[in-house]
């Protein structure tokens, strides 16, 4: 014989089981995302750290002249930033007019395996030949 009880008070194990099944899943979904937003603030962080080199490194060349870049035929070199490495490297275009140059920098790093790039464009000034009334070549500078 089975016995009924009418004024049964609890959960019946298949409802406690079916609640830790839900409840797995949403710590599970939980996790994956705090994860994922933690993996994202770092790739944010290193991209801001790649424009503040490219940054820096136009800051230079506008200091030295774009003429002392396009003499060394574009510059490379390696930055490190708390323990992140990055690989820096400008390269210069002619464009044919009015002695402008498009300046490329890129910078390049390697997180958790995989390769990730910035790249800037900007267009510097640099001068150009002219010859004076005695037939000799001097460099003036162009205003833009």
């Amino acid at each position: 014989m089975t016995r009924t009880r009418k004024n049964a008070k609890g959960f019946t194990l298949v409802e406690v089981i079916a609640a830790s099944i839900i409840l797995c899943g949403v710590v599970m979904i939980a996790g994956a995302i705090g994860t994922r937003s933690l993996v994202g603030a770092r790739l944010d962080r290193r991209y801001e750290a790649a424009a503040s080199l490219a940054d820096k490194q136009l800051s230079l060349i506008e200091y030295v002249g774009i003429d002392s870049i396009v003499e060394m035929s574009g510059l490379d070199g390696e930055f490190d930033d708390s323990g992140d490495s990055y690989h820096w490297e400008i390269t210069t275009e002619y464009q044919e007019i009015d002695n402008l140059y498009l300046v490329t920098i890129t910078v390049t790093w390697v997180d958790a395996g995989h390769p990730y790039n910035f790249v800037a464009d900007t267009m510097f000034d640099g001068t150009t030949q002219t010859t004076d009334s005695t037939g000799t070549s001097t460099a003036a500078a162009q205003s833009g």
